[in-house]
């Protein structure tokens, strides 16, 4: 084959790229890998802190089910690699992996760098030909089909190109929207792009005394009447200017596109593990019976942090100190209906600067599910990130993100 000539050029070297690389390298193609970074698999190796959650052991339906309404898209996918598939990827390339909790897999040593050695080193044994430091600005096409594609420094030709360059969280580590652009140009529709699976501000502040703590299995929905489905559960974490923590980052993948459309989205937070009114109510009921002095922080202590019950009876009007049948039935009152339900106003973000996923991307009615292809233009692929589709923290993205690459990478 002549030079600069291969039978598949894949754009952008992290997950998806590196897996449709070696995918399609097994099956005996001349691929080329390129990467505008000067290393390969950067937001790889930031991923889950460096601990790299791969997946989870979901069923398929189940881990579909996670991704909303577009979530069926990826059956194929799942069908062709899913968790167990992909664990023995992973040992097949000597990357150990377990899964500690029983449902979230890592590599045995909880260490990125050891799935990007992997990968790098079957891609070297594969023969896949790697470089760094290109920029993709150009795709060579004509009407019906891939041609090639034009860097800052050559061109480079190819029937096959999977554009697999992400989205646009963390472009510090090489996440710019090239792939948007890509897609543009050879006229395929990019949905509106918000980032996600990030902290979020609040317009109160009394979180910020709280912050010592976190609180375990919060519930959270929004409290708009069009939009009161949208619910999230998790750990919280409570910041100098708002909340953070799994319950957080998974939720703010509904919150940011409202943000878009409302100044502020109000929320609701259950603090007491799903516990409503009345169940509070009989549990102090039980407390107060054995001890009849206890005071309204020992009680609310019973339930959550002694800093989080300090600013609920701030906000409720109760004195801390006193019994709850010393509070008037109004405090007595509103301080339960906080317990429950406790209102927050989301009033900002850091934008993609921190976001670890990118909510939108590519169309998926215009891409064929059933091998990650353009229905649009032959020969141009997809997957990963760039896609209109996104999960929940978890190893969610990661397994989409290798499931969609070995299917594109297959391109058969």
């Amino acid at each position: 084959m002549a030079k600069n000539h291969y039978d598949l050029i894949v754009i952008g070297a992290g997950a998806s790229g590196m897996m449709a690389a070696i995918t399609a390298a097994r099956e005996k193609q001349k691929v080329l890998l390129l990467e505008k970074l000067p290393k390969i698999g950067a937001k790889l190796k930031a991923t889950g802190g460096g601990r790299c959650n791969l997946t989870n052991r979901l069923l398929n339906e189940d881990f579909m089910s996670k991704f909303g309404r577009e979530g069926r898209f990826m059956s194929h996918a799942l069908e062709a690699l899913d968790h167990k598939a992909l664990q023995y990827f992973f040992k097949e390339i000597e990357v150990e992996t377990h899964a500690p909790d029983g449902f979230r897999v890592f590599p045995i040593d909880h260490n990125s760098i050891s799935v990007i050695n992997g990968l790098k080193k079957e891609m070297q044994r594969l023969k896949v030909e790697v470089l760094t430091s290109q920029r993709v600005e150009e795709l060579l096409h004509d009407e019906t089909a891939i041609h090639g594609l034009k860097t800052q420094q050559e061109s480079f030709f190819a029937p096959k190109v999977i554009i697999a360059t992400g989205g646009m969280g963390y472009p510090i580590l090489g996440a710019e929207g090239d792939g948007y652009s890509l897609a543009k140009s050879v006229g395929h529709k990019i949905t509106e792009l918000h980032p996600a699976m990030m902290p979020l501000k609040t317009k109160e502040d009394w979180g910020a005394e709280c912050r010592a703590d976190t609180i375990a299995k919060v519930e959270m929905r929004v409290n708009i009447k069009k939009y009161k489905r949208l619910y999230a559960k998790g750990d919280l974490i409570f910041t100098k200017n708002g909340i953070r923590g799994p319950v957080v980052l998974d939720f703010s993948r509904e919150i940011t596109p409202l943000l878009a459309k409302f100044d502020e989205v109000p929320i609701l937070v259950n603090l007491t593990k799903g516990m409503n009114e009345e169940q509070i109510r009989q549990q102090f009921k039980k407390l107060i019976k054995n001890t009849p002095q206890i005071t309204t922080l020992d009680l609310l202590k019973t339930l959550l942090p002694e800093s989080v019950s300090l600013a609920l009876c701030s906000l409720s009007g109760a004195e801390p100190t006193f019994t709850l049948k010393k509070l008037s039935g109004k405090v007595r009152d509103n301080l339960i209906r906080l317990l429950a339900w406790t209102p927050l106003t989301i009033n900002g973000h850091d934008g993609f600067k921190i976001a670890m996923i990118t909510h939108g991307g590519v169309s998926l009615k215009e891409i064929d599910p059933n091998t990650m292809q353009s229905k649009k233009i032959e020969g141009l692929f997809f997957c990963g990130e760039v896609m209109n589709l996104d999960g929940p923290c978890g190893g969610y993205n990661l397994q989409w993100s290798f499931s969609s690459g070995y299917l594109a990478g297959r391109n058969k």
